[in-house]
């Protein structure tokens, strides 16, 4: 059985201020691709973590998205 150390890896809150916004994982490595996903609806929230998989987290659509460093707002495409 593989030991895991304690996670220090930081937290990402996404809140979708409308329906239908989109949360992708990205890969680490010197070949970046999509691992996971998830949709949210008006008023869902996401908390995601950075890990040793995953080294980027982009989001399409209206959303609020607080990280240790502050806090800023996603936009729609216009």
């Amino acid at each position: 059985m593989e030991k895991h150390g304690p996670q220090t890896s930081d937290y990402v809150v996404i809140k979708a201020i409308d329906d239908g916004v989109s949360v992708i994982g990205l890969t680490r490595g010197s070949d970046t691709r999509f691992h996971h996903s998830e949709k949210l609806d008006k008023g869902e929230v996401l908390i995601a973590q950075f890990t040793e998989h995953t080294s980027a987290i982009k989001i399409r659509g209206n959303a609020k998205i607080l990280t240790q460093l502050g806090e800023i707002e996603s936009e729609i495409k216009k």
